[in-house]
């Protein structure tokens, strides 16, 4: 793999590290900085020329900042002549604007894709979007991750009897994720029948599907934003009868009142991968961070040598 460079932006360097250990490769020298007026510096620190180039960069919170460091970076390596610059993004902002959903409204999921393809990323390689269709706005190769192995092989290895299991999606649109995880880890699928009230506020009442009481409850979502969902479906099973509930996701982003939230929804545990760092006062005594580094390492693995990526899955 002498030819494969990595480079890491300032956005998740721990994770960087973490994936360049398990591929036995040291991360590339670059410098990045910030002008006085907010403006990104970039400089690559050795020879990319004829490389296959690895930026890895989740464009989490501060979302604009991270996103056009990536660009900067990319445009860095562009010029420097690289052979190949793939986008490592395990988190893709702006995600949620997929679809013009009223009028002049943008599309900025499509956008963004854009942004990345022009400033000159042959190919990019993410994980779980929030939608699946954002893989069709870009006009480079997608490699889509799921971290669904990282987070199944976690609750197998735990103590939790899965004898007692039930799999809960916390609204309609997560019943496949539901699915998936239930043919993996056994038991029944119950869904949160969620109901928007309002532009702001979401009301959670009923449980549809399997029985609920006395079970535990293991809820999975693709991200955490602000909680709100998981606190009103977290009421909505303590009502129930739930014994216990577990809660886990891809994305971690908790932003506004989400810790609030998270401590009020009583959880037994709240599993995440490191795909967006978690400040200290995000982690809460029952959280449990898991490394996508393997998964990631082994994507980045298999697209250097032109080898395929659903074989992670099979």
């Amino acid at each position: 793999m002498h030819d494969l460079k990595l480079l890491s932006g300032r956005a998740n360097q721990k994770l960087s590290r973490e994936i360049a250990e398990y591929l036995g490769v040291p991360l590339g020298k670059i410098s990045l900085g910030t002008f006085p007026d907010g403006e990104i510096s970039c400089k690559v620190d050795e020879d990319v020329r004829g490389r296959d180039v690895f930026l890895i960069q989740p464009t989490c919170p501060p979302v604009n900042d991270n996103l056009i460091e990536l660009l900067v970076m990319i445009d860095s390596c562009l010029r420097a002549s690289a052979e190949r610059i793939t986008a490592v993004i395990p988190y893709y902002g702006y995600a949620r604007q997929d679809r013009k959903d009223e009028g002049r409204v943008p599309i900025t999921a499509k956008l963004v894709a854009n942004m990345i393809a022009r400033a000159g990323a042959d190919r990019v390689l993410t994980m779980d979007l929030h939608a699946p269709q954002i893989q069709g706005f870009f006009d480079v190769p997608v490699d889509h991750l799921y971290a669904a192995p990282v987070l199944n092989e976690y609750f197998l290895q735990s103590d939790i009897n899965l004898e007692e299991v039930v799999i809960v999606s916390p609204d309609e649109g997560s019943i496949k994720r539901a699915l998936g995880h239930a043919k993996r880890l056994g038991g029944s699928v119950a869904i949160i029948d969620k109901r928007r009230v309002s532009a702001t506020q979401t009301v959670q009442a009923n449980i549809l599907g399997g029985e609920v009481k006395g079970k535990v409850a293991l809820m999975f979502d693709d991200m955490i934003s602000t909680a709100g969902s998981i606190r009103g479906a977290a009421k909505v099973l303590h009502d129930h009868g739930v014994k216990e509930i577990h809660v886990a996701c891809s994305h971690a982003v908790l932003c506004g009142s989400a810790i609030d939230n998270l401590r009020e929804a009583e959880l037994a545990s709240l599993v995440c991968t490191n795909s967006i760092p978690l400040k200290p006062e995000q982690i809460l005594p029952q959280t449990k961070i898991l490394s996508a580094a393997p998964l990631l390492g082994e994507a980045i693995k298999a697209i250097h040598r032109n080898e395929s990526v659903s074989k992670l899955f099979r």
